[in-house]
């Protein structure tokens, strides 16, 4: 418990608690959300701005330290050096370990594979990630100085990746791009949504194919936000086909959820120079929902 002094400046208590707290800002955030703080004797939230004179209590626990273990998973590896490794991600799997899933993930068998990994051990080599049911290509850095180089590429825009993806409904425009920032939903913590105070996003697409009351679209990243292409087609009154979370689950799907596919991935190599580019073939249960949804 804390009292705000007078001469103390204004600040959001999500900030002012990971001064005091030495965790990082997200698990402070998620904890107010959770309840863990109050002022003035109100529930509180991370955005609250506090003010000279407010009183504020807060119990926040430290986060809970996740082991990484290597699993002998299996694993489609498309390209690797010393450096780095290309993998083709099965949809279903999770990418990285957190308290949901604590083991199973694609790091858990990338571990496994080449024995240690860079980073942080939750997400470690990964340059990005793609959702569990987004198949596709994923690119993995084997050391510090690749890590760095291509977190950076990614950081510029550099590394270019290329999905394709199945919306319900068809477009009216043949290609576009959406532009709109994303941040976390409000009212829905598994969620995100098109935010004004949101991380600025923009998904370009091209129509590939017109199906019944579906579309297939070539889409291209120009940012990488948590779930960018579900939210931007979802809020274009175009969701992802069977996406459980920002459309609905169709039975003529087999896919486990959305019918989204990481096809191409092209990047510069970190030591070489060499440009290189890849190509993942859509997965069986993607091609079947293609053909149910020409029939």
């Amino acid at each position: 418990m804390f009292t705000v002094s007078e001469d103390a400046p204004g600040g959001r208590i999500d900030v002012e608690l990971t001064r005091r707290t030495g965790f990082s800002r997200s698990h402070v955030a998620a904890a107010i959300r959770a309840g863990a703080a109050f002022v003035n004797g109100e529930p509180a939230k991370p955005s609250r701005i506090l003010e000279p004179g407010d009183s504020v209590t807060y119990t926040i626990a430290p986060p809970v330290v996740l082991e990484v273990l290597a699993q002998d998973l299996p694993l489609d590896v498309v390209f690797e050096d010393e450096t780095l490794l290309v993998v083709n991600k099965a949809a279903g799997m999770v990418t990285h370990p957190s308290h949901g899933s604590v083991d199973n993930t694609l790091v858990n068998a990338v571990l496994a594979h080449t024995g240690t990994l860079p980073g942080e051990p939750i997400r470690a080599g990964l340059v990005h990630r793609l959702d569990r049911d987004t198949s596709g290509l994923l690119l993995i850095a084997k050391t510090e100085e690749a890590l760095g180089t291509l977190g950076r590429a990614m950081q510029k825009r550099y590394i270019k990746r290329e999905y394709r993806g199945i919306v319900a409904g068809i477009p009216r425009e043949l290609d576009g791009v959406i532009r709109g920032a994303i941040g976390r939903d409000p009212h829905n913590r598994l969620k995100y949504a098109i935010r004004a105070d949101g991380k600025p996003a923009v998904t370009h697409y091209q129509l590939r194919e017109r199906l019944h009351d579906a579309a297939e679209l070539t889409l291209q990243l120009e940012t990488g936000r948590t779930h960018q292409i579900r939210v931007h087609f979802a809020a274009l009154g175009f969701p992802i086909f069977n996406d459980p979370i920002y459309g609905k689950l169709d039975p003529r799907s087999p896919l486990p959820g959305q019918a989204l596919h990481a096809w191409r991935l092209g990047f510069k190599h970190p030591v070489t120079k060499e440009m290189l580019s890849f190509e993942a073939p859509l997965p069986p249960d993607y091609v079947a929902t293609l053909d149910a949804l020409r029939r």
